[in-house]
C-alpha cells in the first residue's frame, strides 16, 4: 500500500500539523485528510512521494512546488 504525507498549514503558510498514512490510493488519502482536518487550519496538503497530488484550496502555483511538505508558500501566491 503507498504512503501519503498529510500536510495541514496556517493562512501564513505555516506547517500546523502533519502524519503519514498508508491508504489504498490517491482518493481514499484525499478522504482521510478531510477526515483528520484540524480546526483553525486553511491549507491541507497530500503527497505522494515527491508529488503534491491533492491539495485544498487550491493555488495556481501548487503543482509547481518543490517536495518541501508544509513549506511556506511563496509570497505573491494568492492563499
Amino acid at each position: 500500500m503507498p504512503t501519503y504525507e498529510i500536510c495541514y498549514l496556517d493562512r501564513n503558510g505555516t506547517l500546523r500539523a502533519k502524519f503519514s498514512a498508508m491508504c489504498e490510493g490517491t482518493t481514499k488519502a484525499k478522504v482521510l485528510a478531510h477526515a483528520m482536518k484540524p480546526h483553525h487550519t486553511a491549507r491541507m496538503e497530500v503527497w505522494h512521494g515527491a508529488t503534491l497530488v491533492y491539495a485544498r484550496p487550491q493555488w495556481p502555483a501548487a503543482a509547481a512546488l518543490e517536495f518541501v511538505p508544509g513549506a511556506r508558500i511563496a509570497e505573491g501566491v494568492p492563499g
